[in-house]
């Protein structure tokens, strides 16, 4: 640990992290690279602060106070951390570290210009930046107006935004330090940022530099507008010139000052055509140095770039990693499985396992390399068209990169296609567009085989342990995935869509009347999703005569309520009803697809705020009133659809061929969600016997907690188990991996380049302010809008309209007290946009931002034939 209190740029590297924070670690780097020059300077560190704080009675009481608000408690916040930077401003600076700062301003000349810019060990880091969260203070002259400076950078480690910012981040207060740099001033012409990934994009082979006139102060702060140059790998590829009125710039004696930009430089390019491409080879220098994308402010004085900092851009998704060096295009699992969420790696590698796709891991969640597909003219439009179905966004953004022409070369026709292999390669397409016939009784055997195969699995499992375990489950899921994957499973899927899209299509050309088909999938048998938001429905019909029971239930936040519920008139017959929907429904949750995600069955109280919203909002008997609503509903749509049809010419037989496709969409459409339950099924049983396993690694001290095997893959999972050896380090690591992942947002296609292609919705006739999403369940309705982002946190009122990033399966017991439904993630055949037909909710998906967009409490409109959303 370094003691000294001041140390020079020349002698920091990243390993003086923790003494000289962020900033004053990469300037130190900076300053070892050969051909980057950086202003001299040094930084007074960490030791110095903690001298300053942890030795001071009442800036300690402070921050035990500042400790115990959350982040929303602002006032709180604001009032406590100003008297922590009053008291640490009013402290003087020791003598001896006083006297260490002024001899080493003495060496760079004591009538010099400086920079005075705090530096702190939370900060620059690459899962969080911190960027601009502590002061920096420009042109500041001699050594009384230095170490004055230096205190104001300490103090403003507690500014308002700094410590909600820590709060939001689990950074403790105490343990997040302050170094100060002190770095000569240059006095440049021009300044700005560069970013050696495109911002915009995240494209990694573009070069972004944002160029002003004077110091870069006036970039940071917003207070100009800068010139844009892109550029890509030395060529420039777009320049955008701005019209600058202002410049801020140093005032001699000390201070900034803001002036106006002399009229004939206004609309002048900050930088020559070889000046952008000398940053850039400085930008590709620097980048390579740290390893990962930066962001870097720099100054031009005179001939010369200076660089004055360079930090990791933190907000880029990481790129898929392919095994080749060609062009690669990859596209959301999370977004097609309606679950954005990172997953830890047992939940990825287990998800692998299931999947027949070519997949990749980034950012905590699995991609699907559909390059080879693309690259084919044969099976080109039939997996942009396909994927299209459920999502327009993302059939655009592949449509867009496929007209590039040259980012992903075409492969001869006749080149054959990779066969399944071991899961990572990808199979033709198959085309499903043939409308066959399967009679009402296939659905009832493809889930009685199914039933047969889970109560199967449950008794085998049992008796297996150590290595044989493992086996036992990779065997199980190659019969899973072969029973998922064959031909009549999903040829029964794949006819009832086929069958929606016929209706829909037809119905809209033969009579004008757009999406019909919503209507007829009303109340579908053998749905087992919409199935589950009823049989909770039956749950709250249960409790609801017992007063003492649903008083405990809002009372209560015990995990072990089930139990307790039998001292109460009712309580177990409310605990019988829980269990036997616990029974059939409890292997599901919200994220289900991640087998780490902790299941209803292992924590019932999940459901309860869910049952009483239901014994609120709802009356005896909604179940079946509910399903036998929607059942006459889509009667009542097929009677008149067949009876206009029959007045058309060639009428018996237009109504002939809707009737059969009706059938199809009756009989068939509720299997569309049964494969999921399957598969969710089967891996809740894995889990069970995984824990088991774990729960053994725990008592011969491999392990600490049995959760800790969420953080390794199946395979090294295996491997423990087998050795009885681990380096915990590893669990350490991917728990910090994980938490820096659950942040990150996933792109629904990402390029090898790692450009985030975003897709746009290509309509007309929407109103101006409209909001534009997907249409998937038809209707116009009114209502609040509740913002919800955690299903258990849903407090919802009756005509009340649901707006969250995404659903599964599991947020189905929602839908029976929502009038209307608004994702971010979704398409025609997600299982949000199912359920909402089936429980004929108007709905509209894949509408980008709609958490932030649309305010929890607004009044809205959702349009759910033409797909937006207006605010009233």
């Amino acid at each position: 640990m370094i003691s000294r209190n001041v140390i020079c740029f020349q002698e920091i590297d990243r390993s003086k992290f923790m003494a000289v924070g962020g900033k004053g670690a990469n300037l130190g780097e900076l300053s070892g690279i050969e051909g980057i020059q950086v202003p001299g300077g040094f930084c007074v560190t960490t030791d110095a602060y903690k001298k300053i704080i942890e030795d001071n009675q009442k800036i300690n009481l402070l921050l035990s106070e500042l400790a115990s608000f959350k982040a929303e408690e602002r006032e709180n916040i604001s009032k406590v951390s100003a008297k922590i930077r009053m008291a640490i401003e009013g402290v003087p600076i020791a003598g001896d570290i006083a006297k260490e700062i002024a001899d080493y301003i003495t060496r760079f000349g004591e009538k010099d210009a400086f920079a005075v810019r705090s530096s702190a060990t939370a900060e620059d880091l690459p899962t969080a930046s911190f960027a601009g969260q502590q002061d920096t203070y420009l042109n500041i002259i001699g050594t009384e107006a230095i170490l004055k400076h230096i205190s104001k950078c300490w103090a403003s480690l507690f500014t308002d935004r700094a410590v909600v910012y820590r709060i939001q981040n689990d950074f403790d207060h105490r343990k997040v330090h302050l170094a100060v740099v002190v770095q000569k001033m240059v006095f440049p012409q021009a300044a700005g940022i560069l970013f050696t990934a495109d911002p915009v994009t995240a494209n990694r082979k573009v070069l972004s530099i944002d160029a002003g006139f004077g110091l870069g102060e006036a970039l940071v702060s917003g207070l100009v507008n800068a010139d844009n140059y892109k550029i890509r790998e030395g060529r420039i590829t777009d320049k955008k010139v701005s019209a600058k009125k202002l410049a801020i710039n140093a005032v001699k004696g000390g201070g900034t000052i803001t002036q106006e930009i002399e009229p004939e430089q206004q609309t002048m390019q900050v930088l020559t055509d070889e000046q952008m491409l000398q940053l850039e080879r400085i930008g590709r220098k620097i980048e390579e140095h740290f390893g990962s994308p930066q962001d870097i402010e720099w100054c031009l004085a005179g001939d010369t770039f200076y660089i004055v900092q360079s930090r990791p851009i933190t907000t880029l998704y990481p790129i898929p990693v392919a095994d080749d060096e060609e062009n690669h295009v990859y596209i959301s699992v999370g977004h097609q499985q309606m679950m954005t969420d990172a997953m830890k790696p047992l939940g990825l590698s287990c998800w692998l396992l299931i999947t027949p796709a070519h997949m990749r891991i980034a950012g905590g969640r699995l991609f699907a390399d559909v390059t080879q597909m693309l690259a084919s003219p044969g099976s080109r439009d039939t997996i942009i068209n396909t994927l299209g179905k459920f999502d327009p966004l993302v059939k655009d953004a592949l449509t867009t990169v496929m007209e590039r022409g040259n980012f992903i070369k075409s492969t001869p026709d006749d080149k054959k296609e990779p066969s399944p292999g071991n899961g990572n390669k990808i199979a033709p397409l198959r085309n499903y567009e043939a409308l066959n016939e399967y009679g009402p009784a296939v659905v009832s055997d493809l889930i009685g085989h199914s039933q047969t195969s889970i109560a199967a699995l449950k008794q085998n499992i049992q008796t297996k342990s150590g290595p044989d375990l493992f086996d036992f489950i990779l065997n199980n899921i190659q019969e899973l995935k072969k029973s998922i994957g064959e031909q009549q499973n999903m040829g029964v899927i794949m006819t009832g869509m086929n069958a929606a899209s016929w209706i829909n299509e037809k119905i809209e050309l033969w009579l004008g009347e757009k999406n019909v088909a919503d209507t007829i999938s009303q109340s579908v048998p053998n749905n087992v999703t919409s199935e589950m938001g009823l049989a909770l429905l039956n749950v709250a019909d249960v409790i609801r005569p017992y007063p003492q029971v649903i008083n405990y239930l809002q009372q209560t936040k015990n995990d072990d309520f089930l139990d307790e519920l039998v001292q109460f008139d009712g309580g177990q017959e409310t605990r019988d009803a829980i269990n036997a929907f616990l029974e059939k429904y409890g292997m599901r949750c919200a994220g289900e697809i991640d087998i780490t995600r902790t299941r209803w069955s292992e924590k019932p109280i999940t459901l309860v705020p869910i049952i009483l919203t239901n014994i609120k909002n709802l009356e005896p008997g909604a179940a079946s009133q509910k399903f036998e609503q929607g059942r006459q509903e889509s009667l009542k749509k097929e009677q008149d659809l067949l009876d206009k049809l029959k007045q058309l010419p060639d009428g018996e037989q237009k109504a002939k061929e809707t009737k059969r496709m009706i059938d199809l969409v009756r009989n068939l459409a509720g299997y569309r969600e049964y494969p999921k339950y399957g598969i969710v099924s089967h891996f809740f049983i894995y889990k069970q016997a995984l824990l088991k396993q774990a729960a053994q690694l725990v008592q011969a001290g491999v392990i600490h907690e049995k959760e800790d095997i969420f953080y390794l893959s199946f395979e090294e999972f295996r491997q423990v188990v087998g050795t009885n050896k681990l380096d915990y380090k590893l669990i350490s690591q991917r728990k910090e991996e994980f938490r820096s992942y659950e942040k990150l947002n996933p792109p629904r296609v990402i390029t090898s380049d790692g450009e985030t292609v975003s897709g746009r919705y290509n309509r007309e006739n929407i109103p101006a302010d409209a909001i534009v999403g997907l249409p998937v369940s038809s209707g116009v309705i009114e209502g609040r809008a509740r913002v919800i982002l955690n299903m258990e946190d849903a407090d919802i009122e009756d005509g009340d309209i649901l707006i969250t990033p995404f659903t599964d399966p599991s947020w189905t017991p929602l839908f029976v007290s929502i009038k209307g439904l608004v994702t971010e993630v979704g398409g025609l055949m997600t299982h949000g946009a199912v359920i909402a037909r089936e429980y004929g909710l108007p709905a509209v998906v894949g509408v980008e931002n709609a958490v932030r967009l649309i305010k929890d409490g607004q009044r809205i409109r959702v349009n759910g034939t033409d797909g937006y959303i207006e605010i009233l």
